[in-house]
């Protein structure tokens, strides 16, 4: 693709050559003659005066590079969609493999790909131009929209609804029985039937074996445009908001209310019962036990917020040697009042 092609395809203001052959898109430090390369972090400065490639995407302030460049507002956003065009989507070709097993009483769209050995159950319904691949089930009365992406070994289960655009990785699991029990009189334990719904709305991206429960009541729902990463359980009925991005092995406990826009890094831990106030950002590995006012930023375990987090983590360390210095205070106190001191306690 010509460097000028390219420019008009991401909207960027292009300074050099527009007749370059672009090939394919590469980080700054790995990036050859006739690749496109890209820089959003200061970090990588340094790596630009030695990058070979033949263009980069900058930012439209940024200095003036060795190579031709591409200005745009948001150099990641265009990074991305660069990669999506020299690198577009394999799809296999619609049809249904005469090895799947598709229900007598489902519904299935236009040019819809179903693959080998998946199992679509009765009364379930896939909208069109939706991709099914190999060992995917669909329980009974499930609903997937069109335009969607299900990886192989995804199960949906029964009554699911699934939106337009969805895209579910490998292994996920989304309508899976909620860990529901109720101690009997003898100490053991029944099961609460786990009947209630669970929707999956536009636009959301699960990441591989991703599983997101069903509740007894109520429902367990996804809002549009939330993308989640690998490895992250989503407790029955949890309600999850629009646009909110959680990283691998996050975990939310049962009926917690998370709003929009909301940011969670890996292996979060976020309790039952809780509300997660818009715009909120836990950082990762961090214990979310009480609810979070809309905007906070929070981190450790039990977290609080991240400014008084880093400040406390810089005290852990010195904890020993304050431990002693205190002991030897109170030694010398001790000494001076004519009485013993008592390890860990303080001298009267």
């Amino acid at each position: 693709m010509k460097l000028r092609e390219l420019a008009d395809r991401l909207g960027c203001r292009l300074d050099g050559d527009g007749d370059i052959e672009i090939v394919r898109v590469a980080g700054i430090q790995d990036a050859e003659p006739g690749d496109v390369t890209f820089l959003a972090n200061p970090k990588y400065d340094a790596a630009l005066a030695a990058t070979r490639a033949s263009a980069v995407l900058l930012r439209d302030e940024a200095p003036a590079a060795p190579c031709a460049t591409l200005r745009t507002g948001d150099p990641y956003l265009a990074f991305a969609r660069a990669v999506g065009l020299f690198a577009p989507a394999w799809r296999p070709a619609p049809g249904v493999h005469p090895l799947a097993a598709v229900a007598a009483g489902a519904g299935v769209g236009d040019h819809v790909s179903i693959g080998a050995f998946v199992a679509v159950g009765e009364d379930a319904r896939i909208g069109e131009n939706t991709v099914v691949f190999p060992n995917v089930t669909i329980g009974a009365g499930a609903r997937i929209g069109r335009d969607c992406v299900i990886h192989s070994n995804v199960a949906i289960r029964e009554r699911v609804v699934i939106g337009d655009r969805v895209v579910l990785q490998n292994g996920v699991v989304v309508g899976s029985d909620g860990y529901g029990f109720v101690r009997r009189g003898d100490g053991t334990h029944e099961k609460i039937p786990q009947i209630a719904s669970v929707v999956i709305e536009d636009d959301v991206e699960l990441g591989a074996n991703t599983t997101v429960d069903r509740p007894a009541v109520g429902e367990t729902r996804i809002r549009r445009g939330t993308k989640i990463d690998n490895l992250v359980q989503i407790g029955h009925g949890v309600s999850v908001g629009r646009n909110v991005l959680m990283a691998a092995q996050v975990g939310i406990a049962g009926s917690t209310d998370i709003a929009d826009d909301v940011i969670f890094g890996g292996q979060v831990g976020v309790g039952g019962h809780l509300t997660i106030g818009r715009g909120s950002v836990a950082v990762g590995q961090s214990g979310v036990t009480n609810s979070l006012p809309p905007g906070a930023m929070v981190a450790g375990y039990p977290a609080i917020d991240s400014h008084e987090w880093r400040r406390a983590s810089v005290v852990f360390k010195r904890l020993p040697e304050l431990k002693r210095r205190i002991e030897e205070l109170e030694a010398r106190l001790a000494a001076l009042t004519g009485q013993a001191a008592v390890p860990g306690e303080p001298a009267e």
